[in-house]
């Protein structure tokens, strides 16, 4: 074969050759936009959701919300939870005695992390009297802790209410603590 004859067949196939490069537009920042796209896709959208969890044959916690969305990080892997229209979360002891309730206007749940956070007019109470309120409220389910960034305001059973910033206690509030607060009076012991 001749060195023109070699050229003639050489150029098309280059040319076709790079036209199926540029061709394939798919850069790294089209592949990370597909990849966000599938995961702002929720795996499943349940609604008129009521749980009841329950520990050793016990109903330890029940769960009401108008609509529930899960998201996964893998096939198999929750990454969290939302509930964007309202949730109502009850805790109880073994004889079924209410330990306290909360109630906020969406939530959303790691289970990963065991953290549950709650947002917009979200208000905890307990039979003793004990009321919570603020913006949002982060639940520690690992260490058993709730905290809140947002103004809050905690009224004792005594009727006692304490305002503040950077509020934190153990998850049944019985030791509540505001870094800059104010209030009525000091909160009494249980």
């Amino acid at each position: 074969m001749t060195g023109s004859a070699k050229q003639a067949l050489l150029l098309p196939a280059l040319l076709l050759g790079m036209l199926v490069l540029f061709s394939c537009g798919n850069d790294i920042n089209d592949i990370k936009e597909v990849s966000a796209k599938e995961f702002e896709n929720p795996e499943q959208v349940t609604t008129n959701v009521d749980i009841m969890y329950s520990d050793s044959a016990f109903v330890r916690v029940h769960l009401v919300t108008p609509k529930m969305i899960e998201y996964k990080d893998t096939a198999e892997v929750v990454s969290h939870r939302i509930t964007p229209n309202g949730i109502k979360i009850t805790f109880f002891d073994t004889t079924r005695q209410e330990l306290a309730t909360i109630v906020a206007d969406s939530s959303i749940q790691y289970p990963k992390t065991s953290i549950f956070e709650f947002h917009h007019n979200v208000v905890v109470t307990t039979p003793q009297g004990k009321t919570f309120k603020s913006e949002e409220l982060i639940w520690d389910q690992t260490a058993k802790r709730i905290f809140s960034n947002q103004p809050s305001q905690l009224t004792d059973i005594d009727g006692l209410v304490l305002n503040g910033m950077k509020f934190y206690s153990d998850e049944r509030l019985n030791n509540p603590h505001m870094e800059t607060g104010y209030g009525e009076g000091m909160f009494a012991e249980p």
